[in-house]
């Protein structure tokens, strides 16, 4: 039986360190990404046409929570728990709390603290009004909620309905911060 000259050896122990190396990276590698995407960032999907024309059902969309605060605008992921509503829900902050609320109905305007919102994102149905409310306006946001709207009004359950209403800020999933797919519309979502 031959014995293996000491060059084989240290080949050897070469190629299974450089395999370890390689296995040790590939590991650490899908750890981080777990961590980045389990308390950074998350996927979600929109389901349903309330956010036409800004958003379509299958879009993925990357959101995050981490330093966020509502603010009017925003677009945000919640899901409220125990409710008839399992998926996350996709919808855009109208108003927070302590802010006060007004819609008419008919003429599609709504009002926060009194000052009209410049809403060129919303998909208005000409000749329609907007789908009404179980609320009365105008109406105080309460204490750690937050006010919503999809963009398409009339096809969107949200702050107007009793099933929704305000929704606690503790409910927050993230603001939306990129839309990734489709690929065509890959980027950031105003």
């Amino acid at each position: 039986m031959n014995k293996p000259i000491d060059g084989e050896k240290t080949e050897q122990r070469s190629l299974l360190a450089e395999a370890y190396d390689w296995l040790e990276v590939f590991v650490l590698s899908v750890s981080v990404v777990f961590l980045i995407f389990t308390f950074v960032f998350r996927i979600a999907m929109v389901i349903g046409p309330s956010m036409e024309d800004t958003l379509h059902e299958g879009e993925a969309l990357v959101i995050s929570k981490l330093f966020y605060k509502p603010k009017t605008g925003d677009i945000i992921v919640f899901q409220i728990p125990g409710s008839q509503y399992s998926e996350p829900i996709v919808k855009r902050v109208i108003a927070t709390e302590g802010q006060v609320v007004d819609i008419d109905f008919f003429n599609w305007k709504v009002s926060v603290d009194g000052v009209e919102l410049d809403e060129d994102y919303v998909k208005r149905v000409p000749g329609e009004v907007m789908l009404m409310s179980s609320y009365s306006f105008p109406y105080t946001v309460p204490e750690g909620k937050i006010f919503v709207m999809g963009d398409n009004r009339n096809s969107s359950l949200d702050s107007r309905d009793s099933r929704i209403g305000p929704v606690d800020t503790r409910y927050l999933l993230g603001r939306v911060l990129l839309r990734i797919t489709p690929l065509s519309k890959f980027g950031p979502v105003d």
